[in-house]
């Protein structure tokens, strides 16, 4: 990570979720790692925006690791 990064969250699941905040001359760069893989980028004009986004991304992350997996098993 480069120094102009923040580490807005990071979840210890099974694929160390990270949400970083990038910023670069044309804004913010908003990106989600697994593990060392990008798995998304979007760039924002302003901070306020890309913390949005960011809450909602990790809202959305909460909800699908809290419901119900499915049994793999046959009854």
């Amino acid at each position: 990570m480069s120094e102009d990064s923040l580490v807005l969250w990071r979840v210890d699941d099974e694929h160390e979720t990270t949400c970083l905040m990038i910023s670069c001359c044309s804004g913010a760069e908003l990106q989600l790692r697994r593990g060392d893989e990008i798995v998304l980028r979007e760039l924002y004009p302003d901070k306020s925006t890309l913390f949005e986004r960011a809450r909602n991304l990790r809202e959305a992350l909460q909800v699908n690791s809290s419901s119900p997996q499915a049994s793999s098993e046959d009854a």
